[in-house]
């Protein structure tokens, strides 16, 4: 028990420390103490609760939301771009921006950068500065052709990039979704196919988007899936995509569905590849994004405040 000797010093030396910003060797030369009796007895205000410590600052929020989501799952980093008062328009651009950003840092020591598709990496890639990478190759890691929102496909977004990055790219000329099994089996015979798939798996960095195939889904919008596929999709349980590749809550690979139809690199092969960099925002992709987490699938995690927000609610309310 402090009693009110204790108490009055400990509040004395506080006021000394963090209002007259005096050093500890300063405060122990004034009250006739040593400088450690002084450490110790400013730990212990802070533990007794005489002080405590507010950090005003608009991004430790975010800060902690990034703590939070590295702590419950093993990624490397989690970047929260702080967005909370910002439209929609304006949020989306701020996130593409760091995106960006981060993604010009991994570039020293990677030969091939792979890309998926869809709004998120669209806006990335507008975004992007200028740079000059001669020794760089762009690839795309599912199939994209098509007239509809072409901008949004994985060979235009990879061609776009290695514009801003002066380097070569491959296109994968093949859709993202085939008609059957068998069709998608011909492809990959291709060497057209199988050579740029091959290329994709020797990747050292890949730039992925995450989907919600049942709300706000871009693939319904082009039309790469429709309400029969959809269907299917609820009953085998998915709850989102990463590179057009399904999953169930759980991370694992959703069987029985449009997964075997599907031109491109899968989750469990992205797994190889050294980093991972999962840029997406929106609340709806909640469920999405905690699936791509606990499969494992990516290093990185760039999002929103609102979504890391509703992100980080839903894993302490499941606790």
């Amino acid at each position: 028990m402090m009693t009110d000797g204790e108490k009055k010093f400990l509040l004395k030396i506080c006021r000394m420390y963090y209002f007259d910003e005096l050093t500890q060797a300063e405060i122990a030369k004034k009250v006739g103490v040593s400088r450690p009796i002084i450490s110790k007895g400013l730990q212990r205000a802070r533990s007794e609760g005489l002080v405590e410590i507010i950090i005003h600052d608009d991004a430790f929020h975010t800060i902690d939301l990034e703590q939070q989501i590295e702590n419950a799952f093993s990624v490397e980093d989690v970047i929260v771009v702080p967005t909370a008062e910002l439209p929609p328009e304006i949020a989306k651009n701020a996130l593409a921006k760091e995106a960006a950003s981060y993604v010009v840092k991994q570039l020293k020591d990677v030969a091939k950068v792979g890309v998926s598709w869809g709004t998120s990496l669209h806006s990335l890639v507008k975004e992007f500065p200028g740079e000059h990478h001669e020794h760089l190759k762009v690839i795309p890691l599912v199939g994209g052709m098509g007239s509809n929102r072409i901008e949004l496909h994985s060979n235009q977004i990879a061609y776009e990039l290695s514009k801003k990055l002066n380097c070569s790219c491959e296109s994968l000329y093949a859709p993202a979704i085939v008609e059957s099994e068998k069709f998608r089996e011909l492809l990959l015979q291709t060497p057209a196919v199988s050579d740029v798939l091959e290329e994709a798996r020797k990747i050292d960095l890949a730039i992925v988007g995450i989907g919600n195939p049942f709300i706000r889904s871009t693939m319904e919008e082009i039309g790469y899936i429709g309400k029969e596929e959809l269907k299917n999709m609820e009953q085998a349980r998915v709850v989102g995509d990463i590179n057009s590749c399904f999953v169930l809550a759980d991370g694992s690979i959703a069987k029985n569905t449009i997964n075997e139809r599907v031109i491109g690199i899968n989750v469990e092969e992205l797994r190889n590849v050294k980093k991972v960099v999962a840029v997406t925002e929106g609340i709806h992709k909640v469920d999405s994004i905690l699936a791509t987490l606990r499969g494992g699938y990516i290093n990185t995690l760039i999002t929103d405040e609102r979504t890391a927000s509703e992100l980080v609610k839903k894993l302490n309310d499941a606790k």
